[in-house]
């Protein structure tokens, strides 16, 4: 595995960025698409894998009422890509969730990693399968 130029580092950013917007307009069907059609999303720290489009819809569709009057959004950042193959990337990175209110009231999710495999099919970017893993504390040295 190798890191990866400055162009694939800006297709992956926005990549996300795209899927990220559909994540919090909460259009579940459309964030969907952006996974591969067998792709896989396994929530490590509560035992939970979905794996296939129409199970990630079901299983987003089912936490739809926890968003419900509030505006989400999901801040990711430190990005390490590496490059597999040609069409293949291994990414991991970070991500804060935050909800806020009508009133302004902002509320902070757990912090998680998260390592993703994408794949380019057809000269597109997919999410083949994303592991989340939320933070836990460091141990001092």
């Amino acid at each position: 595995m190798s890191p990866v130029n400055v162009a694939v580092h800006i297709e992956v950013q926005t990549f996300y960025a795209q899927q990220m917007r559909l994540l919090d307009a909460l259009d579940v069907e459309g964030y969907a698409q952006t996974f591969t059609e067998d792709g896989v999303t396994d929530h490590a720290h509560r035992g939970e894998k979905v794996e296939g489009r129409a199970a990630l819809i079901a299983g987003a569709s089912a936490a739809l009422p926890r968003y419900k009057g509030v505006a989400v959004r999901h801040w990711n950042d430190h990005y390490l890509i590496e490059e597999v193959d040609e069409n293949t990337l291994n990414v991991s990175y970070a991500s804060l969730v935050t909800r806020t209110t009508a009133e302004g009231v902002v509320s902070f999710e757990p912090t998680f990693s998260i390592d993703d495999v994408l794949v380019r099919v057809d000269g597109k970017l997919y999410t083949k399968s994303r592991t989340i893993h939320r933070d836990l504390p460091v141990q001092a040295a």
